[in-house]
């Protein structure tokens, strides 16, 4: 996995300086660490049973840096300053708008974003999708403007811009990108669909420039669709093949007129248990095609494919979800491809099919520590399937607590958020109508209360406990296409929400569903960071948490569910990632991660990760 630095960060308060950084999943579980400001030891012995610190003398003129005892990696990481705010500006680029065939104008807002070490220097780098505002779900009809894809430094620096070119249709359901480190030279690449007219990051078109296959729909269901893995550094195009799988004859997916052939979805997997994989696939509501591809020393090559209108495959059709998960799911040391209500297997073959068919939201992890292996939770929409939403057992698939409300449950959430009880709780939007039977449930499927936290869309790690926090959007349609951020917890005491932070001046994307550009443990300690557009999209504000918390874990990007499920965030309707381990109250001491990075197999040498 990727070699990463400290990531240590500063932010000043009207006490002090708080100040986090990260263990890494290579440290030995003993690892301690020394913090200095300006030079100067801060604390008293070595920190050894957390990873923050508050300094109640730091100002905003100090500067901080944190030596490392018995770590890997380097022994001191470099000197950073305190920022003003809980948040980091990125400054961005924002596209100029446009004009479609029809006549309507259009402007971009900033979209979902990934991040990656582009570079090889242990920090990420954002990658970021930019939204035209006529961009359209595949039922509706009509021209959008160009997708763009932008890369940024940390400090705003933009490193290349790519457009994707009038045949690539805007959407969430059309551009999934993946953000990682395929080849292991210690630098990700950016893998994803392209088209006739593409423009590379070096202002290389891919395919026939003049071609245009938008119909009088704004359809794009003829012309060559093509897979590019980009070099990540540059935006330079590294090598483009057809895609696959293939559209085909539309009546295949479902219906004539391209709204379930243009259903995309894709991901990172370890396939083989040691190197990462690119996934790619077409379709869920009938037939589903899932394309396993790898990428080594510059030559990509299709390893398997698994389609639900081969042979024996009929039951997986219709299973698949608005998005996926990544996870090892049968403790083999080789991950699986959750698709919904179905698994398919690290070699491409059908693991198990639940067939309680389609649903929007998707939740992979260990939720109940009270039993082995993994748990799946996910409501569903077939109002003819006796699971409105349940639990099942993740290698297994079989039930282990499930709800009939025999109607369409839109989405669901699972996360621990309250102390008396082991595990995760969970609950739906079908809660809210008091159908019989639901509320919110313990993770044994007991009912603990009628009331539910009503927020259903994310859930993130951010306070000083091991709880999770809930995180979403003030939203109006009537006032607002967007909505403000939000990060609330539940009082499991009161059964109502308290804000925490409201992160005023920014917005939310993707309309109901109240994402931000992303979620991710990228700064400070294990807990995570959210990333939300400016209202204008002029930059991006990176908030990362302030509270100081006794809980030692190493980073979550060195855990591999949580890892993976950063790098599909970005894929169709946006998931929170999870990690591979029951993180929350009374949790056991996290598991050292069965990792190999950089600084583990040849120092400080970046050119040769494995």
């Amino acid at each position: 996995m990727e070699q990463l630095d400290r990531a240590l960060v500063a932010v000043q308060s009207d006490d002090g300086v708080y100040v986090g950084w990260k263990m890494l999943g290579t440290d030995p579980t003993d690892v301690k660490f020394n913090l200095f400001r300006d030079g100067k030891k801060v604390n008293k012995k070595p920190i050894e049973d957390s990873t923050n610190f508050f300094d109640e003398d730091g100002t905003a003129d100090s500067t901080y840096q944190v030596k490392i005892i018995k770590g890997s990696g380097d022994k001191i990481t470099k000197e950073v300053n305190v920022w003003s705010e809980n948040y980091l500006s990125v400054a961005l680029d924002k596209p100029a708008g446009g004009t479609t065939p029809d006549g309507v104008d259009y402007t971009y807002s900033a979209n979902d974003a990934s991040v990656g070490d582009i570079d090889g220097d242990g920090e990420y780098e954002i990658i970021l999708k930019w939204d035209p505002s006529n961009s359209k779900d595949n039922s509706q009809s009509g021209y959008t403007g160009n997708v763009y894809m932008d890369a940024y430094e940390l400090d705003g620096t933009r490193l290349w811009r790519m457009d994707l070119g009038k045949n690539i249709r805007a959407g969430a359901h059309y551009t999934q990108f993946l953000v990682y480190d395929f080849d292991g030279n210690g630098k990700s690449e950016v893998v994803l669909k392209t088209a006739d007219g593409t423009i590379d990051g070096q202002g290389t078109v891919i395919g026939d420039a003049d071609a245009d296959w938008r119909n009088s729909s704004g359809y794009v269901l003829q012309g060559p669709e093509y897979l590019t893995v980009f070099e990540g550094e540059t935006g330079k195009a590294l090598t483009t093949t057809d895609y696959y799988p293939p559209r085909g004859n539309l009546n295949d997916w479902g219906d004539d007129y391209g709204n379930r052939a243009d259903r995309f979805l894709a991901g990172v997997a370890y396939l083989d248990g040691e190197r990462p994989s690119i996934l790619m696939a077409r379709g869920y509501y009938t037939r589903t095609v899932i394309a396993a591809y790898n990428w080594r020393d510059g030559e990509l090559t299709r390893q398997w494919v698994f389609d639900t209108d081969d042979e024996g495959n009929q039951d997986y059709a219709g299973q698949g979800n608005h998005s996926l998960s990544i996870a090892d799911v049968d403790k083999d040391s080789k991950d699986e491809i959750i698709y919904g209500a179905m698994v398919v297997d690290d070699d491409g073959t059908g693991l198990y099919t639940t067939e309680w068919g389609h649903g929007d939201a998707l939740h992979a992890s260990d939720f109940d520590p009270n039993r082995p292996g993994l748990e799946i939770f996910q409501p569903h929409e077939d109002t003819q399937i006796p699971i409105g939403y349940g639990i099942r057992d993740a290698e297994t698939g079989e039930l282990i607590h499930g709800v009939n409300v025999r109607k369409d449950v839109g989405r669901g959430l699972i996360a621990d958020i309250d102390p008396r009880y082991q595990g995760a709780e969970f609950w739906t939007s079908a809660s809210w109508d008091g159908s019989e039977g639901t509320g919110l449930h313990a993770v044994n499927g007991d009912i603990i209360s009628e009331s539910t936290p009503g927020s259903v869309n994310h859930a993130v790690w951010w306070d000083g406990d091991l709880g999770r926090e809930l995180l979403d959007h003030t939203f109006d349609s009537s006032s607002d296409p967007y909505g403000v951020g939000r990060i609330d917890k539940w009082d499991y005491q009161k059964n109502e929400l308290v804000n925490l932070l409201t992160p005023e001046g920014t917005r939310t994307n993707n309309y109901t569903k109240g994402n931000p550009s992303l979620q991710a443990d990228l700064f400070g300690d294990w807990r995570e960071e959210v990333i939300w557009p400016s209202g204008d999209s002029e930059t991006l504000r990176i908030y990362t948490t302030t509270d100081v918390t006794d809980e030692k874990i190493y980073t979550l990007m060195h855990d591999p569910v949580y890892r993976m499920g950063v790098a599909w965030q970005n894929v169709g309707y946006n998931q929170p990632p999870h990690t591979s381990f029951f993180l929350g109250y009374d949790m056991q001491e996290a598991p050292r991660p069965a990792i190999e990075t950089g600084d583990r197999l040849f120092g400080r040498d970046k050119n040769h990760h494995k």
